[in-house]
């Protein structure tokens, strides 16, 4: 699989809800993008739901592509933790850029990695 970007994610604040039958999570967080076809940021309001083990991420860029152009990208990422530790997520994405729609149709998967402040995030296509 081919790496086609990366968002490099800040975690600012979590709430948790802890019941009998089990703990919710959000995360809000921002971050960026910068990659061939894009650069920008995340726009206030992202926030990861967490809960058994799954995730479910939405968010939205603001930036510009390759050329210069104002460029929105929605991203709404579910994913799942596998036993051996490691997320894969089924990322579906939206763009205001005739440019960057293929995004909408490409088969996508990804993944992430730690870091201090938060996570990266990874694109791959099939």
């Amino acid at each position: 699989m081919q790496e086609l970007f990366s968002i490099h994610v800040i975690l600012t604040q979590t709430h948790t809800v802890q019941s009998p039958k089990g703990a919710v999570s959000m995360v809000l967080f921002e971050g960026t993008c910068d990659c061939d076809f894009f650069h920008g940021r995340i726009l206030p309001g992202g926030v990861d739901t967490q809960r058994d083990g799954a995730l479910s991420a939405r968010y939205m860029l603001e930036g510009t592509d390759a050329e210069g152009n104002p460029t929105r990208i929605f991203i709404e990422n579910n994913g799942v933790w596998g036993e051996n530790g490691q997320c894969v997520t089924h990322p579906l994405i939206r763009t205001d850029n005739p440019r960057l729609a293929w995004l909408e149709e490409a088969v996508l998967t990804g993944g992430i990695t730690g870091h201090e402040k938060g996570v990266d995030i990874h694109f791959y296509q099939a």
